[in-house]
């Protein structure tokens, strides 16, 4: 009967971990993600403009500049207002025109809490065609 001579290193311990089926793994998972990403960001719907201009109108239509100055103080058509009086006179074009636009322009040094409180103005009568003017 013939002895096989084995050495000590293959009795032992495995010291080492095999991490080739972890990669295999990670890589399957990312080729899935890859594939599936794409298909889920094609659902935004969104509504393309048409390649003709619109037609032309006769009538500018009239647009309201709200501006918030350095000290705070809101003006409403060039005419200083307070917030009160601001909603008060928004509610009021906005009951005659439905389609109401809105121009806010903020000073550079103006608060910023102004600016949010004229904002909110507008969210609340519900005003959605704003415009935001820069210098």
């Amino acid at each position: 009967m013939r002895l096989k001579k084995t050495s000590r290193r293959s009795h032992g311990t495995m010291n080492e971990l095999n991490i080739t089926p972890l990669l295999d793994l990670v890589f399957v998972l990312l080729v899935i993600f890859i594939i599936t990403t794409p298909q889920m960001m094609n659902n935004l719907e969104m509504t393309l403009p048409s390649g003709k201009p619109p037609p032309p109108s006769k009538e500018k239509p009239k647009i309201n500049k709200i501006a918030v100055e350095a000290d705070g103080q809101i003006t409403f058509n060039e005419q200083k207002v307070t917030s009160e009086e601001l909603k008060a006179n928004l509610k009021s074009l906005k009951a005659s025109d439905p389609d109401l636009k809105v121009v806010v322009k903020g000073s550079d040094e103006a608060d910023y809490q102004k600016m949010i409180l004229v904002l909110d103005v507008l969210r609340q009568l519900d005003i959605t065609k704003i415009g935001l003017a820069t210098d």
